[in-house]
């Protein structure tokens, strides 16, 4: 996700409202200028035509993506009925059309079949890759190809918005890997027409929301300034959701040199007790980020030491 480069030693996440017509990677770029960041990665892609959460990984912080990448995202969307496009969103050519046009109480009978652990195929303008290469790049050159499906979680499929019977708004919220045009492509084929997405917008990615993020024309007008390190959020802000070791001092140095610590001595330690082997360990020492760890046989050993 991250990459060494000469720049400067910042640290933390910045919570982009990423604007439409630009790729993730051409956000994180102008990011990576605005701070002069030595290290940057991001905490999950987001196409083009989509807009909002875009969490920035700077410095130690990048240690920390796979704990975002691996959280609940929530989205809202337009969904048109009646045309199916290449792209299963409104930037692809039409490929098939459909008289038929879903009621109200038809979609909000067919939602419940979306939710839970359910099988879903990629677009084939997607990131996936196959023997090696990416979907989409095959796709461009109309290389004749399939996707496997595969099984998504999706927490929750609400329709917020009932606007006639061409359009749909609903709000989804889904684990790892799952694809908001694929949703809308397949409620469209089991509403007995075709669909696809016009609007796309991600309103939170694991503990990030909406509400933390800032514009990159906001951002970009505070230029290089401490004005624009103000909107950074912490390393650990990452890790709400593991549980937090207090170590002291001593045992801290020794996560941090990569050694194992034992935690038999605190063998009355309700917080010790609730730890199942290979649990994940978020270790601080005096309110400091220390390392991200393993409890295993009563013992923590470093994954990964934050140098903050």
């Amino acid at each position: 996700m991250g990459r060494n480069r000469r720049g400067q030693l910042v640290n933390g996440w910045l919570i982009l409202d990423k604007p439409v017509g630009l790729t993730s990677t051409q956000a994180v770029g102008r990011v990576r200028r605005l701070f002069d960041a030595r290290k940057v990665g991001h905490g999950g892609t987001l196409d083009p035509l989509a807009s909002g959460v875009l969490p920035i990984a700077l410095g130690e912080a990048t240690k920390t993506v796979p704990y975002v990448v691996d959280g609940a995202k929530s989205y809202r969307f337009n969904v048109k009925w009646g045309q199916a496009t290449s792209t299963d969103d409104r930037e692809g050519e039409v490929i098939a059309e459909s008289d038929r046009r879903p009621e109200e109480e038809d979609i909000q009978a067919a939602l419940p079949g979306f939710v839970g652990e359910i099988e879903q195929v990629p677009p084939l303008f997607s990131a996936v890759k196959v023997e090696g290469r990416r979907a989409y790049d095959l796709a461009r050159e109309q290389a004749s190809f399939e996707l496997k499906s595969r099984q998504v979680s999706v927490h929750r499929f609400d329709l917020v918005n009932f606007l006639g019977p061409d359009e749909a708004i609903f709000q989804v919220v889904c684990g790892k890997g799952t694809y908001i045009r694929s949703l809308a492509r397949d409620l469209g084929k089991a509403l007995g027409t075709v669909a696809h997405v016009t609007q796309l917008r991600r309103l939170s990615v694991a503990s990030f929301h909406e509400s933390d993020a800032i514009s990159l024309e906001s951002l970009e007008s505070l230029g290089h300034s401490p004005a624009a390190l103000e909107q950074l959020l912490p390393v650990e802000t990452a890790l709400d959701d593991i549980p937090v070791l207090a170590l002291s001092g001593a045992e801290a140095k020794r996560l941090r040199c990569g050694q194992a610590v034992s935690m038999v001595a605190r063998h009355d330690s309700v917080r010790v007790k609730e730890l199942a082997n290979g649990s994940t360990v978020f270790t601080v020492s005096e309110g400091k980020p220390v390392a991200i760890a393993r409890y295993n046989a009563g013992s923590v050993q470093p994954v990964r030491v934050l140098n903050l």
